[in-house]
């Protein structure tokens, strides 16, 4: 099945045409094999059923909590493979955090209650109780840490993509960007990583960045098409699929590793069940399946952890 005309149009144009409508992924991939390229080259929102001949494992069902039948769940909506999308029919949701929710849910016998939520609104709604747990390729950090519980899935990454005609070909240091405009996501881990490292021009005499920060995410592409940004800040699967499909602009590097995971209130009872069904699906190549679907094998773990500490390596 397509993309929606509007999405697939504007995924497919030329970055010069590019507009404020272009979507994007909003949270924080890794991976350099060609099956990343491979998903990438597609226009077309992968569809093939991963999910549903997967069998209820009664072990990791007895990690739940008693009566547990049905889970509220929050989706961060990217509109670009491999984060959530909707297919032409309007309402199906489709990507690789979705298809992770709903095999998870098979695992364990339960149903989920899927709403559509803001990125930046997932994470405080949890502790209100408005939903129960939220995917939207969430970011493992030690200060996540502090108020929420991940159940983690898949390691992912911060990476930096600008225009073909800009000198940087590699970002190692933030100081590299001194001087420069940086534009991302609202509420991100990468939002939070440039705004606690812009000492390091400062410290070293020099001009400090500026973070420019969107909530609509067409807006970021658009303005490093306007000359208003000079480099974008993102998800590395996103970002090599977004560059894929547009001229003039290029992928620079990986910067940092971040496990993704099932985001909970803190204290949750639910992430001892959720640890085993990840775990489930990795054992029986299930897990295998989803990735290779959305092109992101070179993100794989080995097991699932809850709230592992943050990567420190960059």
């Amino acid at each position: 099945m397509r993309t929606p005309t509007r999405a697939r149009n504007a995924l497919l144009a030329p970055f010069a045409l590019i507009t404020a409508g272009t979507l994007f992924l909003t949270a924080c991939g890794s991976g350099t094999d060609d099956a990343v390229n491979a998903a990438a080259k597609s226009d077309e929102i992968p569809t093939t059923d991963v999910v549903s001949a997967i069998q209820k494992d009664p072990a990791a069902a007895k990690l739940l909590p008693s009566g547990t039948r049905t889970l509220t769940l929050a989706v961060s909506i990217s509109g670009q493979p491999p984060g959530t999308s909707i297919l032409d029919d309007g309402k199906t949701l489709a990507g690789q955090d979705v298809d992770f929710a709903n095999a998870v849910a098979k695992v364990l016998g339960i149903t989920l209650k899927t709403q559509q939520a803001g990125f930046e609104a997932i994470l405080p709604a949890l502790d209100s109780g408005k939903y129960d747990l939220g995917v939207g390729n969430f970011g493992v950090t030690d200060e996540r840490r502090k108020t929420i519980d991940f159940v983690t899935y898949i390691n992912d990454g911060q990476g930096f993509a600008t225009r073909e005609d800009s000198k940087l070909n590699k970002v190692t240091d933030l100081k590299q960007l001194c001087g420069l405009n940086v534009a991302t996501g609202a509420g991100t881990t990468f939002e939070a990583t440039l705004e606690e490292n812009k000492h390091v021009c400062t410290d070293a005499g020099e001009k400090a960045y500026q973070v420019q920060t969107y909530s609509e995410q067409g807006a970021i592409w658009s303005s490093l098409q306007q000359g208003r940004s000079d480099v974008v800040m993102s998800t590395i699967n996103g970002l090599r699929y977004a560059v894929a499909h547009q001229e003039g602009v290029k992928f620079l590097n990986e910067f940092h590793r971040l496990d993704v995971g099932f985001a909970f209130k803190k204290g949750t009872a639910l992430a001892p069940a959720f640890q085993a069904a990840v775990n489930k699906l990795l054992a029986d190549g299930t897990y295998t399946d989803i990735l290779k679907k959305w092109g992101t094998t070179g993100s794989a773990i080995q097991k699932s952890e809850i709230s592992p500490p943050e990567h420190k390596d960059t």
